[in-house]
């Protein structure tokens, strides 16, 4: 059965890497929906294509990521990879806090922002998650995010080589975040190691969703494209998206009866029988 993963919450580092390196990744996206149907959807006008570029990129998790990331988890023990973990998640924070404020968020970005401070400093790199506990709360947006609350439609459905699921208006937000990612401005000798050891902790920390997407799916890529679309909606909207239109539909009106009418003739109980 083809491999493909499905995180609840996708990693803001899956943005940040270069774009010859990070994507490998961004196919491991979260999601609860599985479907048989495999016709073109409206939103996937170019889905061929889009299947071809799965498929790409799926072979590249089953012959080298997944092995990778199975060798990491055996040879370095959690408190360990809880570190490093943490230091992919601080170091592409920036780019949740400048979303925040971009999206009118002031109260939340100057939250981040500090939270952003403290683990670069008496963390060392976000090594060391001492935010969370004071309660300066991580939160995930994106330049995907602002676009959308600046009213831009979702565009059609893309899958990248090496990037994996996107959208025409998403694209930004990888282009944002890799603009925004520190690694990006560090030397070749720093950046390459940095980047790969990101997509390895990232697979590792989603072998879990792999197995569960596994079992699940029936048509490995319609799941990947829904749980990837499901997952942005709930993220556009901060876990609160808004009801289906049929949900929101009113009620049909049911006439009240005339007071003026008649009462119905009362029915005469039936005999009972001896």
């Amino acid at each position: 059965m083809t491999r493909l993963s499905a995180p609840p919450r996708p990693s803001r580092f899956k943005r940040v890497l270069p774009l010859c390196a990070a994507g490998a990744i961004a196919l491991l996206t979260a999601g609860c929906a599985t479907t048989q149907q495999v016709e073109r959807e409206p939103g996937d006008p170019v889905e061929n294509l889009n299947r071809s570029v799965y498929n790409f990129n799926d072979d590249l998790d089953v012959a080298v990521l997944q092995p990778v990331a199975g060798a990491y988890v055996s040879g370095l023990p959690q408190p360990v990879r809880t570190g490093v973990s943490n230091f992919y998640d601080n170091i592409q924070y920036l780019d949740t806090t400048l979303n925040g404020f971009l999206q009118g968020k002031v109260l939340q970005g100057t939250s981040d922002l500090g939270r952003f401070v403290l683990n670069s400093t008496v963390g060392i790199l976000g090594i060391f998650d001492v935010a969370t506990p004071i309660g300066l709360v991580r939160h995930d947006e994106d330049f995907g995010q602002t676009l959308a609350t600046w009213n831009a439609g979702d565009g059609a459905f893309l899958m990248y080589p090496l990037i994996g699921p996107s959208s025409v208006r998403d694209t930004g937000g990888i282009i944002f975040s890799a603009l925004t990612n520190p690694i990006m401005y560090a030397s070749a000798p720093v950046a390459i190691p940095l980047g790969l050891l990101g997509i390895v902790d990232l697979r590792a920390r989603s072998e879990g969703f792999v197995r569960f997407r596994d079992q699940a799916a029936l048509d490995p890529y319609i799941f990947t494209r829904e749980s990837y679309l499901q997952n942005r909606q709930f993220m556009i909207y901060d876990g609160n998206p808004p009801r289906p239109a049929f949900l929101d539909e009113p009620d049909v009106d049911v006439p009240a009866a005339d007071a003026s009418a008649p009462p119905a003739p009362a029915i005469p109980p039936a005999d009972t029988p001896n």
